[in-house]
């Protein structure tokens, strides 16, 4: 089985509380029918740093900051992106990039 690194991209949470607690509860529900196959259920992201290829370093988030990220295991890409499908992110408004890890070193 593979991994994959879903990296959210956008979303956001609501300002009131009780919209907060159905946004928080919708990602729970969705991470308890994907089980056994989060790895990592992940964080928000929050201060970010752009490093180019130069070695100069800016405050901005890039032209498509990641805003979290979540890794699963799954059989295949396709697997992995129909678990996706459903993510909660999706439903406010951001974007799911999914992307195999393998082992480097």
């Amino acid at each position: 089985m593979a991994t994959y690194l879903l990296a959210y991209h956008g979303g956001g949470m609501p300002d009131s509380d009780e919209e907060r607690a159905s946004v928080l509860a919708s990602w729970n529900a969705w991470y308890e029918r994907l089980g056994e196959a989060v790895v990592d259920p992940g964080n928000p992201v929050a201060q970010t740093r752009t490093i180019d290829a130069d070695g100069s370093v800016t405050d901005d988030h890039g032209p498509d900051p990641v805003s979290g990220y979540t890794i699963i295991e799954a059989d295949d890409i396709d697997a992995a992106v129909d678990m996706a499908m459903d993510c909660p992110i999706l439903a406010n408004g951001g974007r799911i990039e999914v992307a195999e890890t393998f082992e480097a070193m």
